[in-house]
């Protein structure tokens, strides 16, 4: 009977009470809610990503990052969203093409500071104060999955370790094409299944909105990513407050993107005016509460933590 709801009663219980303790959570921290809006006259270039379009050329947002660094540089302060976001083509037992996600800001934070207090919420919502925390580095996460260093290794290596572990032919791939399958392939699921894994200190290719740091004489981005044992949470950065660098990286988006024949996609200027009146030194995470539900409530598919998935909608 496709009118009922995918999840059951008790699991949109418990989500009702998940996103109310959201907000106390950080009604405490004196974090204010924002809520800007869904629908975009702006898209995004990242190549990992597909904005759903609107017949009259909008975009329903990915997330809503773009439009809250627009509010940090008028001098909102520390915020958060919670809300829908939608990607195209996104479909499987740990995806939905709308789902809900939670995001926010901290001003004069960096990433390390902001992965204690994801750490403290995610441990907060699942009511188990003593979940064990770890941190790795990217390169660390690699090599304790019995891979090259992700970082030093030559790209024949990767394209070996491809090859070995995942069985596939990774002709013609690029590094990144290499690294991503791994991480999600092999790395992601030797993750311990009982604690919560950040995973920092990623290649710079793969930096994003986050800025630089060296270490040992690498170039790497400060941006984390949060695993509930195999299963991805949150993404976060220490933000890139450079507006010459992120138009940089958008090019370097739009380049990728007529490389890999997908559809063209314009910078969002008003995204770089607004760093260029100067963002606030900050750092920001979004965190997937569907997926944060179903690992609370022991779920291994998204449509038992949502009220109508997609094919119900």
């Amino acid at each position: 009977m496709t009118w009922q709801p995918t999840a059951s009663l008790h699991n949109l219980q418990r989500r009702a009470r998940c996103l109310a303790d959201i907000r106390a959570f950080f009604a405490e921290r004196s974090v204010l809610e924002v809520d800007t809006p869904l629908l975009s006259n702006q898209g995004i270039t990242d190549v990992n990503l597909a904005n759903i379009r609107t017949t009259d050329g909008g975009f329903l947002q990915t997330s809503p990052e773009y439009a809250m660094k627009r509010l940090l540089a008028a001098g909102i302060g520390d915020c958060y969203q919670l809300g829908h976001v939608f990607r195209q083509d996104e479909s499987g037992p740990r995806h939905n093409a709308e789902f809900t996600l939670l995001e926010w800001y901290r001003l004069g934070w960096d990433d390390r500071q902001l992965m204690d207090e994801v750490a403290q919420l995610c441990r907060h919502l699942a009511g188990q104060p003593e979940l064990k925390v770890e941190q790795r580095s990217y390169a660390d996460a690699f090599v304790r999955a019995g891979l090259p260093d992700p970082h030093r290794a030559e790209l024949d290596e990767l394209k070996s370790a491809v090859q070995q572990h995942l069985s596939a032919d990774s002709h013609g791939w690029s590094r990144d094409d290499c690294l991503d399958a791994l991480m999600a392939l092999v790395v992601e699921p030797s993750l311990p299944a009982d604690q919560l894994t950040f995973i920092a200190l990623y290649p710079a290719s793969q930096a994003a909105l986050a800025r630089f740091v060296e270490v040992d004489g690498l170039t790497l981005a400060r941006r984390f990513e949060l695993y509930w044992g195999g299963l991805e949470l949150a993404n976060g950065y220490f933000e890139l407050t450079d507006a010459d660098e992120q138009q940089r990286r958008f090019a370097a988006d739009q380049q990728r993107r007529a490389a890999q024949g997908l559809p063209a996609a314009e910078m969002d200027e008003r995204l770089l005016a607004a760093l260029r009146s100067g963002l606030p030194e900050c750092a920001g995470v979004a965190l997937g509460v569907d997926r944060l539900l179903m690992r609370i409530l022991g779920e291994d598919r998204i449509e038992a933590v949502l009220p109508f998935d997609r094919s119900r909608a």
